[in-house]
């Protein structure tokens, strides 16, 4: 199957208040995201047409934006609905949206002006599920990552900046390197947090376990998963865990707009089933984003 670069494809971008040709969408080089990471961005599922949670997502790219300093030029219904076309003119059944807000290229500084304008783009392609039935279904092979989650005075963790995930990519390439297909991230204090791009959820003795989300972003995949284990009479503890409480569980999963639920088999030398807790819940995430 020959994959397309993303700059080559064909079809429309929603960009700044209008669609443009997909190969038309682009920014200058010296634009002040590229530079000094003054960019925030979403993800987003498309099911049977629909992006789910999809005001939940504008919301938070709005507020991501605010917690940077430079404000999006669009309210979430105005984002909501422009989504809502490009869905629509790109003929998305189930794909993959990417909501993005950066400074441009009015000046090349560290200190932005008011002169420096904030862009806004929304792409939407066909995407399958980031990991097949199968390989969900063996678990995915995590390793720890030497890489931290940072003090919430040292960066604002409570975006989800495009500038927080360079220590995510240089934790994947590593235990991609080393064969493993994800990382397991501590925080500052040596407390497990969440993988590069999604959290982490342990079953220890039939209750779920979670980290506090005070250091890395409280995702809405997360906050969904918390809702349908409450449904189920699941007990739920968002707490501080540290990494050799890992012994203590018989199942682990990730969740995440793209890994949705997905089981993890190991954390290096800590091995988890895919259990019963595990499965009820992608049923029960997999009937709601459908519905």
């Amino acid at each position: 199957m020959q994959i397309i670069p993303f700059d080559q494809r064909d079809g429309y971008i929603w960009y700044n208040g209008k669609q443009v040709p997909w190969k038309d969408a682009k920014v200058h080089v010296l634009n002040h995201g590229l530079h000094y990471a003054s960019c925030v961005f979403e993800g987003i599922r498309v099911y049977n047409g629909k992006a789910f949670k999809l005001t939940e997502h504008n919301e938070r790219l709005i507020a991501s934006a605010k917690l940077l300093g430079f404000t999006v030029p669009y309210s979430v219904n105005e984002l909501n609905k422009a989504t809502n076309e490009i869905v629509k003119t790109q003929k998305i059944e189930n794909g993959y949206i990417r909501p993005v807000a950066w400074r441009g290229s009015e000046q090349m500084a560290i200190l932005p002006t008011v002169a420096t304008k904030t862009h806004v783009a929304i792409a939407t392609w066909a995407w399958p599920a980031y990991y097949t039935e199968e390989a969900k279904m063996k678990g995915a092979k995590l390793t720890f990552a030497k890489w931290k989650r940072p003090h919430p005075e040292t960066a604002p963790t409570k975006s989800k900046a495009a500038g927080l995930y360079m220590i995510g990519t240089l934790s994947k390439m590593d235990a991609h390197d080393k064969g493993f297909g994800e990382a397991l991230m501590l925080d500052y204090r040596g407390y497990v947090t969440e993988t590069t791009s999604s959290n982490f959820f342990l079953v220890i003795n039939g209750e779920l376990h979670t980290a506090i989300p005070d250091c890395f972003l409280d995702g809405i995949t997360r906050r969904t998963i918390i809702d349908l284990a409450k449904k189920r009479g699941i007990n739920v503890v968002e707490r501080r865990i540290l990494p050799n409480e890992l012994k203590d569980a018989q199942e682990a999963f990730m969740t995440g707009t793209a890994a949705e639920i997905t089981p993890v088999a190991s954390v290096d030398n800590y091995t988890f089933q895919v259990g019963p807790v595990t499965k009820g819940l992608m049923q029960d995430y997999d009937k709601l984003v459908k519905a």
